[in-house]
């Protein structure tokens, strides 16, 4: 067994393998004061066939004994993980899953068990480091070192990990993921405050995400691990190489700058099919080879028009549907579409559209909260639905995925800002978002429609508040911040960064990142681009 323990932001951190989970492929226990977690990682023999990303999944398991509770309810065990429990589970996939080679096909299971809570010290947060070493200790490939803070921002100073009580008085709420070399998420709530004082708090907490690296750093010095070796394509990979040599790079602009959504995809789709028709025909591939192909043939194409978006976005400032860096797609605004809710909207940008819909209830119709470190009620309430019909597809209807709860949770956080006090409006508020179609931004998309519905509810709410997702294209030593951002441009872009507001400040702020080293003269330019984007949607509603 071996023990690591270092004094970090006034509290002891302390890491421990070798104890327990033994027979886990990497585990740590994790402690920093009084909040204990245990991640374990493990990884199937055999690789999925027949997909195209690597196949992670990280489970939070919440249990109420953490926090000396029983859970409530009739059944008197923990079940399914709670929406607090997805919600964090969130928060530790999405720095850790850039880290992945991105041609692993080995299931890979992230299991981040909560033993101890102490309030003043986030396990989540403290999930992120204990299963970046579980993994770098393991034998799964794994690119990097990552960490986690929260950062509040109390009395004009910045804190790191601040307590409950801080909190409470903190103008900024925020939890901040990376490496050494950049920031790559971000995930949190404010009260309105400048872009400035945003930016500041990204670097204090970069800062602090570099001293727990380090820890991190001693801490793997010790070990020397054989990773597993990626099993070897079964196709001929020159061949697929030789695939680039078929695209006309002039046919494929035509097909990738089209304004329409469904009519870029079904363009791009049939040049491909005709093109790998005749790959296949003048390579001698026959009918039993061609599925070996499929895969990776799509996956060369995707790339070729990836680099040629991303190469005429920078060189030529124009996107995929023709618009510049700072244009913002066409925005309509409607409300009271529907006659027996209480307040409605319906807020289209391009082809994302948000349908908002509010519902006024009684005090006694509060939702009760009871998660492990948090009891009461609460009174305003938004929840996010994603129908598959919005993309156009077919999709068993369950109930709401991760990413629905993920997303309605940070649309939650920006209007939460502009939801009067129950001394001024004593009524129960329930948003709910249907998203009709989507191409980029629906989140956002949500906090717009939200606002309008609140207004036309009759909600006393003293301002607007809208939020835009911005976008990253980094092209060698070129940068260029796009606002308002595609799914195309999602998807092929370097950063998904969505900043939501009142014309007074920043009330949420999430922000994926794919390339390292994004400079905080980018980010800058970033926060002041879609503040100029927010008044400009905020002028519409």
């Amino acid at each position: 067994m071996k023990e690591w323990r270092k004094t970090l932001f006034g509290r002891e951190m302390m890491f421990q393998h070798g104890k327990v989970a033994k027979q886990s492929a990497g585990s740590i226990w994790a402690r920093f004061g009084d909040s204990i977690v245990l991640a374990t990682v493990n990884v199937s023999d055999n690789t999925v066939e027949g997909i195209d990303f690597v196949p992670l999944t990280v489970e939070f398991m919440e249990k109420f004994y953490a926090a000396g509770k029983i859970p409530g309810g009739f059944v008197k065990r923990e079940n399914k993980p709670s929406e607090s429990g997805i919600l964090s589970s969130r928060l530790i996939d999405r720095p850790i899953r850039p880290l992945f080679p991105k041609d692993l096909r080995n299931e890979v299971q992230v299991i981040v068990t909560v033993l101890s809570v102490d309030p003043d010290c986030p396990t989540d947060v403290l999930g992120i480091a204990a299963a970046s070493l579980a993994l770098n200790i393991s034998k799964i490939p794994f690119d990097g070192i990552a960490a986690g803070v929260q950062v509040g921002y109390v009395d004009g100073e910045f804190v790191v990990f601040p307590t409950t009580e801080q909190l409470e008085r903190s103008k900024i709420d925020i939890v901040v993921a990376g490496t050494k070399d950049a920031i790559t998420m971000v995930e949190g709530e404010a009260k309105e405050v400048t872009e400035e004082e945003m930016l500041k708090a990204l670097m204090t907490a970069h800062a602090a995400i570099k001293e727990i690296v380090a820890f991190e750093e001693e801490i793997l010095a010790e070990f020397s691990v054989e990773k597993m070796p990626l099993p070897a394509p079964k196709y001929d990979v020159e061949l697929v190489e030789k695939f680039a040599q078929y695209v006309d790079l002039n046919e494929l602009e035509k097909r990738v700058f089209i304004r329409g959504k469904q009519e870029r995809s079904e363009m791009a789709d049939d040049y491909y099919e005709s093109i790998v028709e005749k790959f296949f025909e003048e390579n001698g591939i026959t009918e039993e080879q061609r599925e070996e192909y499929e895969i990776p043939l799509k996956e060369k194409y995707d790339d070729l028009s990836k680099s040629l978006m991303r190469k005429i976005i920078v060189e030529r400032g124009m996107r995929a549907d023709g618009r510049g860096p700072k244009d913002i797609r066409p925005i309509t605004c409607e409300v009271g579409l529907l006659p027996r809710a209480h307040g409605s909207s319906l807020f289209t940008r391009g082809e994302t559209q948000s349908l908002g819909i509010v519902t006024l209830g009684s005090q006694s119709e509060e939702q009760i909260i009871d998660t492990l470190i948090e009891e009461g009620t609460k009174r305003f309430i938004l929840h996010y639905n994603f129908p598959p019909f919005s993309t156009g597809e077919v999709k068993p209807l369950r109930g709401p995925g991760r990413r629905e709860i993920g997303h309605g949770h940070l649309a939650e956080r920006a209007v939460k800002a502009i939801i009067p006090s129950e001394d001024e409006f004593p009524y129960v508020i329930r948003v709910v978002s249907e998203i009709l179609e989507s191409n980029g931004s629906s989140s956002m998309a949500t906090v717009c429609s939200a606002s309008l519905a609140l207004m036309d509810a009759g909600v006393p709410v003293k301002k607007h508040v809208a939020g835009v997702a911005m976008g990253l294209i980094v092209e060698g030593d070129k940068g260029v911040v796009l606002t308002d951002i595609l799914g195309l441009e999602d998807h092929w872009g370097d950063m998904d960064f969505k900043v939501a507001g009142t014309k007074d400040g920043i009330t949420a702020f999430q922000m994926d990142c794919k390339v390292s080293g994004v400079s905080e003269e980018l980010l800058r330019t970033a926060l002041i681009q879609a503040r100029e984007a927010r008044a400009f949607i905020l002028g519409k509603l």
